[in-house]
């Protein structure tokens, strides 16, 4: 990849256009698994129980361009998100650019390769299970992280 195509490295985030924004996702599926607030500490919990619509081989949504209407709670990660959201991901692209930080060597923006999330061991892939076989009352004992 040419220093002129880390577009992340040189454009800050606002300045991105849709395209850029959405490659930044590195396919590791984390934000498409459910997280839970402890109401004493503040702190989150990811749990290893991934939406509906997660594909948990390619960790990619199934259904992407109507995502919103078939998963009401599907969240978009906005500009403002990436700023403050301390839910998602550490590893998260957005998050970390937001914070000033650089990607990781297995993003696949820097690798050069999508499997890279996965040989890291950051995806979610082969460790959460479909919130469709999971029942509400038990999706807590399925902690990911």
């Amino acid at each position: 990849m040419a220093d002129d195509d880390r577009f992340w490295e040189t454009n800050a985030l606002d300045e991105m256009t849709a395209e850029q924004w959405e490659s930044l996702c590195d396919g590791c599926g984390r934000c498409c698994t459910r997280v839970v607030e402890d109401e004493d500490t503040g702190e989150y919990h990811r749990l290893a129980v991934s939406c509906r619509l997660l594909n948990t081989t390619s960790c990619r949504c199934t259904n992407y361009t109507e995502r919103f209407d078939h998963v009401p709670g599907c969240v978009r990660v906005t500009l403002e998100l990436a700023h403050e959201a301390t839910w998602l991901p550490e590893t998260c692209a957005y998050r970390l650019l937001a914070l000033g930080q650089p990607l990781a060597w297995w993003h696949p923006l820097v690798s050069g390769d999508p499997a890279t999330v996965h040989e890291a061991g950051i995806s979610v892939r082969g460790r959460v299970v479909s919130e469709e076989y999971v029942d509400d009352d038990e999706a807590l004992a399925y902690e990911l992280e």
